[in-house]
């Protein structure tokens, strides 16, 4: 009840406790909803809950900001057969979720019903591309970084994702990551290993994570066959397919397999940089250290074996040199041997190709390092500046 009563706070600024709704459409969303079917308000009657909310005419957005934002920012479009929207199980719960990752949660209210319509998707999709506008535009005042705007979503929202991000016949904004969580009805009704007439993935898709349980109809098929379509034209893509869980879970704890997906999700985010943590530059900067390490160890070991190699050599050069009464040589090699012979250390004077080489991938290797670590204080600067209003 708490989450519900959230989304109709509108509050005077924005901060970690009190999110901020804000209208899509100031001046009235374009086109027409139609009144209510039969088979709507039988759908309505018998499917929706005491957590569900519908005739959504004046669609807005909801931003749950966490106490230390990391720039990357997630709209959520909750399930429910564009009739209705499942708002906290599949909506304000996940945007809390997404706080404890450092991601802001923007819980996004598409018009609902639209289930009668043609293209019940068609206004959804709208929504969700004119929130994506509004989060760029106020990216700067939020802390957000307008290169690093996801969209999530369950059920009708994840087949909204999938017509927003693959299917558009005009130019339109488009999220730089996408989450599908059990989203299907693009896949052909009577051949569900094909996309449905007209259904494609553009090469300019963007990545996608997807997930879905085993036992939940056809929307596991649609999962494997975008992911196919991603695969084939090489477009970053994870999917997840877990033994049980069903449909509907959402954020819902029910003690089944599926229940692992939100960890997935946030380690690919992770994976993929969407996602940044103080904790993910350390984990990145350890391993550029020990990649340091591994190379100067590599280079001291090799350098010793071609220091050994040289002293036995010029052992044989003196022995050589004295038996032919050739002192000056002598004299030379034995400077030389003993050179050698205190040259202890890998970063000792040696101009030869392969010490040069050796050196060149040392130099990169701790650029890398004070480069992520540069990162990373600007990564922390941006967390600890002032919030605006």
């Amino acid at each position: 009840m708490k989450q519900l009563l959230l989304l109709l706070v509108i509050p005077a600024c924005l901060g970690a406790a009190d999110p901020l709704e804000l209208k899509l459409w100031p001046d009235g969303a374009p086109g027409q909803m139609l009144p209510h079917s039969k088979a709507t308000e039988d759908f309505i009657r018998t499917k929706a809950g005491k957590s569900t909310i519908t005739d959504i005419h004046d669609p807005t957005i909801t931003i749950f900001r966490p106490e230390k934002p990391n720039g990357t920012s997630v709209i959520v479009a909750p399930g429910g057969g564009f009739v209705f929207l499942s708002a906290i199980h599949e909506g304000t719960q996940v945007c809390e979720w997404l706080n404890t990752l450092g991601i802001t949660g923007i819980m996004l209210k598409y018009r609902t019903p639209t289930r009668d319509e043609t293209a019940p998707y068609e206004k959804p999709v709208a929504d969700a591309a004119r929130a994506i506008t509004l989060v760029r535009e106020h990216a700067k005042e939020w802390n957000l970084d307008p290169k690093r705007v996801g969209l999530l979503g369950f059920s009708a929202g994840g087949n909204l994702l999938a017509h927003l991000c693959c299917d558009r016949a005009t130019k339109t904004a488009l999220p730089d990551f996408g989450i599908m969580i059990y989203g299907g009805g693009f896949v052909d009704s009577k051949d569900p290993t094909k996309l449905k007439e007209g259904f494609t993935v553009p090469q300019d898709a963007p990545p996608m994570f997807l997930a879905c349980a085993h036992d939940d109809g056809q929307n596991p098929i649609a999962a494997t066959v975008l992911y196919l379509e991603y695969k084939k034209l090489r477009i970053p893509c994870e999917l997840h397919l877990f033994t049980k869980g069903g449909h509907g879970f959402g954020m819902r704890d029910n003690k089944q397999p599926i229940n692992a997906w939100p960890q997935r999700c946030a380690e690919w985010m992770e994976a993929m940089e969407f996602s940044l943590s103080e904790q993910l530059f350390d984990r990145e900067i350890e391993q550029a250290e020990k990649k340091f390490q591994s190379k100067f160890s590599q280079m001291a070991l090799l350098m010793s074996e071609m220091k050994e190699k040289e002293l036995n050599e010029i052992t044989v050069q003196i022995q050589d040199a004295r038996r032919l009464g050739q002192t000056a040589a002598v004299a030379r090699l034995q400077q030389r041997q003993a050179e050698l012979a205190g040259a202890n250390k890998p970063q000792d004077k040696d101009d030869s190709p392969m010490r040069t080489h050796i050196n060149e991938e040392l130099f990169q290797l701790k650029k890398e390092k004070i480069e992520l670590e540069a990162r990373r204080q600007m990564f922390l600067d941006s967390q600890s500046a002032p919030k605006q209003p």
